[in-house]
């Protein structure tokens, strides 16, 4: 009989990281993302304390640069049409983070057991990021939109205003800039009751 039990209960573990790195079930509802992931709320708001990059900011840009997903990487490169087995660019998880600019991060803070697909890294070097963002191009860490630019386009292509050859790219920050209001105001009724410390409920 207890061996009975003990393989019942053999999956649970992999069971609870699955649930652990597996996208929010709501991606539109800040408050509900975070009630079913209070460790995520936890890491957002210290990141908030450390760098003052509001949370609604880190939703809005990790879903548009990885619908939440752990291991999100981008799509392979092709020869001839063939799919080769590598990727057209070395951005890999929540982030969406390239080598290059990884290691400036981990050189930068110090922190070099992060890694791009845990939540509380990734939130970490947004917030950094944004603080280089705010300190080099006088972007506010509020302002959503030219924050997503000069993620998206880099620093020095911020400064060259090269998003304003790429439309799609203006809608996108649009986009990231509405979905942040968006978090914001759903967040200034339910933040009191998030984290991991407060109580937990499904809905």
């Amino acid at each position: 009989m207890n061996m009975k039990k003990s393989l019942l209960l053999l999956p649970l573990p992999f069971m609870l990281a699955s649930c652990a790195t597996t996208p929010p079930s709501n991606v539109e509802n800040a408050c509900r993302i975070f009630r079913e992931k209070p460790d995520w709320f936890d890491a957002s708001l210290d990141v908030e304390r450390k760098y003052g990059l509001p949370i609604q900011v880190q939703l809005a840009i990790m879903r548009q640069e990885s619908s939440f997903k752990h291991n999100a990487a981008p799509p392979r490169d092709t020869l001839l049409g063939i799919p080769m087995w590598w990727r057209v660019s070395s951005a890999y998880g929540y982030a969406q983070v390239k080598d290059g600019t990884w290691d400036w991060y981990k050189d930068k803070t110090g922190n070099w057991g992060a890694d791009r697909d845990e939540y509380d890294d990734a939130v970490d070097f947004m917030g950094w990021y944004a603080s280089v963002s705010q300190r080099t191009l006088g972007i506010s860490k509020w302002d959503a939109y030219n924050q997503y630019l000069a993620y998206h386009e880099g620093h020095t292509g911020w400064q060259r205003k090269t998003f304003n050859s790429k439309g799609w790219l203006v809608q996108v920050a649009r986009k990231v800039d509405a979905n942040a209001r968006m978090y914001g105001e759903q967040l200034r009724g339910c933040r009191n009751s998030l984290g991991s410390s407060s109580w937990w409920w499904p809905f």
